[in-house]
């Protein structure tokens, strides 16, 4: 039988050439699981904003263990011993973290899969293809839960300067054309070092470190938080919770049998056994659209209308304010809509509702980035910029919406 060449390479149109480091790198990326993610788009329905976000989760991952590459080979320089086996952990961890991603990224989040975290799914995940490798993702699992005790480890892929973000915020503004969310993660990797089993930028690499956090917040406003997307990713939300009533009420919609079972079956963290992993795997983008198309045509007219607007993005109006929405204010709206339609007042909450959204592109409450200064003391970046406007990206800024028919203008 002939042996086939794994270690094989892939043309990036960011990075250049990437490599897949093992073998074991590669049956994992040739994984039916893995391979799901070619059909996950990475930005959801940005796409209906910026033409060209068509890119997927699985370029992320990929791009995101270059990273990891570049970072263990930047680190091992600096004299940070990092063995064969945690290197490989950190790969297989780096490559995994987003597999538990649904179809549309954080839409099934919110309707038909109950408060389930993709983060707790690309765990339950890992630790099934740990069974089908014979134990070979075990520390990989370990470094990915926090349960190693070499912290930078899950810095490098959990944190808020991690190979995640930097691939992601590159990638999605190479992708959609939002220029603003450019970083440059070499320089930022190249002044990456590990003090006190610490993951820290060394103090040159503080006016990139601003950069990437002024691109983070720029880019959450510009595309991750444009009011286009948001109005989309919150109809598409409504149509997945009204396919649900309905076919928990006994009515049979078109739909695949992925998508068919979690409308059907009540699913939280507690019920997902191997039989619904299998089931979620086989879920993607294209069970979703395929499901409005054919929704389009329903008897429902909730289902019906909804599932025409993504189709045709012909979406919601959304309006955004820097002030609350008081309930009063939606009900003549309501009233008119219901009126006009011909549905209940209960129903037009499909139509017409309000929300809030929030950006703050650093945290002060979760783990700092570190800046090592020349003395080898090290401190929060916040301190050790000169630049006030660090200040203000700690802060959480939040904007309040509103979403209604554009026929009630």
């Amino acid at each position: 039988m002939t042996q086939i060449n794994k270690l094989k390479i892939f043309n990036d149109p960011i990075y250049g050439f990437i490599s897949i480091p093992n073998a074991l790198i590669y049956d994992l990326i040739q994984h039916p699981y893995f391979q799901r993610l070619r059909r996950i788009s990475q930005m959801g329905l940005s796409y209906l904003v910026y033409p060209g976000a068509n890119h997927t989760r699985f370029h992320h991952a990929l791009g995101c263990m270059h990273l990891m590459q570049k970072a263990v080979d930047v680190l091992r320089f600096k004299g940070v011993s990092i063995s064969e086996e945690e290197e490989n952990a950190l790969y297989i961890a780096i490559l995994l973290h987003d597999i538990g991603h649904g179809p549309f990224s954080h839409a099934m989040e919110k309707s038909i899969v109950e408060d389930v975290h993709h983060e707790e799914i690309s765990l339950l995940f890992m630790r099934q293809l740990n069974v089908e490798f014979k134990g070979k993702l075990s520390l990989a699992i370990k470094v990915f839960e926090g349960d190693y005790h070499r912290k930078f480890m899950l810095q490098l892929i959990s944190s808020q300067l991690d190979m995640d973000r930097m691939d992601y915020l590159k990638r999605d503004s190479f992708y959609s054309g939002v220029a603003e969310g450019n970083v440059n993660s070499e320089r930022l990797i190249q002044m990456m070092n590990v003090e006190d089993d610490a993951l820290v930028i060394e103090e040159k690499g503080i006016y990139s470190v601003e950069k990437f956090l002024m691109s983070r917040r720029l880019m959450y406003w510009q595309a991750y938080l444009h009011k286009t997307s948001l109005a989309a990713e919150l109809i598409l939300t409504k149509i997945l919770k009204r396919a649900k009533e309905l076919t928990l009420k006994g009515v049979v919609l078109p739909s695949s049998e992925p998508l068919q079972f979690f409308m059907q079956n009540k699913i939280d963290f507690e019920s997902f056994d191997t039989e619904t992993l299998d089931l979620f795997s086989q879920l993607d983008d294209f069970d979703v659209i395929s499901a409005l198309k054919a929704w389009q045509k329903n008897d429902d007219f909730i289902l019906a209308s909804l599932s025409k607007m993504i189709i045709n993005r012909d979406l919601l109006k959304i309006q955004l304010t820097g002030d609350k929405v008081a309930i009063d204010d939606l009900n003549p709206l309501k009233e008119r809509f219901a009126a006009e339609n011909n549905i209940s007042i209960a129903d037009t909450n499909y139509f017409i509702f309000k929300g809030k959204i929030k950006n703050q592109a650093y945290d002060k409450e979760a783990e700092p980035i570190r800046i090592l200064k020349k003395d080898r003391t090290v401190e929060d970046v916040i301190e050790s910029s000169d630049q006030l406007n660090l200040k203000s990206l700690s802060k959480s800024v939040t904007k309040y919406y509103i979403c209604f028919p554009k026929q009630l203008i």
